[in-house]
């Protein structure tokens, strides 16, 4: 059995890559290729481009991929989404695609765009929206450079925007946001029936939420005495209870937890002063709850 995978060309791609090594496995490709290796005889990938993925799925060419939900609801694919996977190029916020328009103009809600022009690569989800607004504008395809269109080419545009910067650097302002996008595990519906084909999906999925768990989070393991245990557990927090073990010197514990790696800082100098020693923070590759 084969299972035929298609991951994001462009600027989700090494994102991807990172998230299936820490999942288990590991992906080797060329400077120019769109045909990646991996090291799981059962897998053969191919990179398409997001905006391309939910046709080719729905069409069966691949039996499974990563795209956004974005390109699903813009292609209107009928295919099966199997779960949100909530990775991105940047961080791990959900892409937003937004009304903006240049900072020097009078328009201040959706409603001021009544008979103008808007410039995007979402088209479809874009007319949805302005009919739900009840606002008739002309939306017009953008091959790219959509941010430089204000005010001379269009005025206003949707873009997606994951911290906002180059909307700034463009000197553009946000008036709405049209839809909020995360990357979604999708399927074709007859090789989502296929019990081998299906099998293989569930454990790669597994892997890959189970890498995405662990993205934020590292590991903590310290040496503690009797006499300090309890001023050390009540700083911990942990995903349910630190693994507590005691040493073969009586009346000494080793302490171990799962805990966010933003309260780490903070947290280590805490933990030494209340008499935890050996203290070692170490990586997470995945986290299965």
């Amino acid at each position: 059995m084969k299972l035929k995978i298609a991951l994001p060309k462009g600027s989700l791609e090494q994102a991807t890559y990172q998230l299936f090594q820490k999942a288990g496995f590991n992906i080797v490709v060329g400077a120019r290729s769109y045909y990646p290796t991996v090291d799981d005889p059962e897998l053969e990938i191919v990179l398409y481009r997001p905006q391309e993925m939910p046709r080719y799925v729905e069409d069966g060419v691949v039996d499974c991929g990563l795209t956004g939900y974005d390109w699903v609801t813009e292609n209107e694919a009928d295919v099966e989404e199997i779960t949100e996977l909530k990775y991105s190029k940047a961080t791990s916020r959900p892409v937003r695609w937004v009304l903006a328009v240049h900072n020097d103009s009078k328009f201040r809600t959706v409603k001021d765009l009544q008979g103008k022009k808007i410039a995007t690569e979402l088209v479809n989800v874009t007319k949805r929206y302005l009919v739900i607004k009840k606002v008739k504008a002309e939306v017009e395809f953008s091959w790219g450079a959509t941010e430089v269109k204000p005010p001379r080419l269009a005025d206003a545009i949707v873009e997606a925007t994951e911290t906002g910067s180059s909307l700034k650097a463009n000197n553009l302002r946000v008036i709405d946001t049209v839809l909020t996008s995360t990357t979604r595990f999708i399927a074709n519906k007859k090789s989502f029936k296929d019990a081998a084909k299906r099998a293989k999906i569930d454990r790669m999925v597994l892997l890959l939420q189970g890498a995405i768990n662990a993205q934020d989070k590292v590991g903590l393991k310290m040496n503690v005495s009797k006499v300090n245990l309890n001023k050390v557990l009540k700083l911990l927090p942990a995903l349910k209870k630190p693994t507590i073990s005691s040493l073969s010197s009586d009346g000494w514990y080793d302490v171990d937890t799962i805990i966010d790696e933003k309260v780490v800082r903070e947290l280590i100098p805490d933990l030494r002063k209340s008499g935890a020693e050996g203290i070692i923070e170490y990586p997470l590759n995945k986290v299965i709850y």
